[in-house]
């Protein structure tokens, strides 16, 4: 079934059920020798019942700085927002894109943080940066780890 199918089809259910929901869109990636696997993921929260998510896989053979890494992390996420966003604006369900990118200037993901807050807030989208960002530092974590 298409993403947009699927995602409409979780949205009515699970409002029909009586849940209040939220979405958050994000996207992680892990380098194993010579490939570079990402997971992007659309977690469903209900409001004080739990959630669920959709998630999509992929691996390349392409190398990438940790900074182009990171800004691609964001592309596929805003890429499934974008797609998306029409759903959510007619259901009235709020979306966020968190980006696995570290706040503190210590950690070599940081050098990609201003282009991807700009890029996602540019969009119009709310933005959640580590450790705030859970869908692509846990949820797509464990799907890439």
């Amino acid at each position: 079934m298409p993403v947009k199918s699927a995602v409409e089809e979780a949205i009515l259910r699970e409002t029909g059920a009586g849940y209040k929901l939220k979405v958050c869109i994000g996207t992680d990636s892990q380098v194993h020798g010579a490939e570079t696997e990402f997971a992007t993921v659309i977690v469903f929260l209900r409001e004080k019942h739990g959630g669920f998510m959709f998630l999509s896989h992929e691996k390349t053979t392409q190398q990438y700085s940790i900074k182009e890494r990171m800004l691609l992390e964001v592309a596929k996420s805003i890429e499934i927002a974008y797609e998306l966003c029409d759903l959510f604006n007619k259901y009235d369900v709020d979306m966020e894109v968190h980006a696995d990118i570290n706040t503190n200037p210590q950690f070599k993901s940081n050098e990609a943080l201003r282009e991807a807050m700009g890029y996602i807030l540019g969009m119009g989208y709310a933005f959640k940066a580590k450790p705030d960002a859970f869908a692509s530092s846990c949820c797509a974590d464990k799907i890439v780890n």
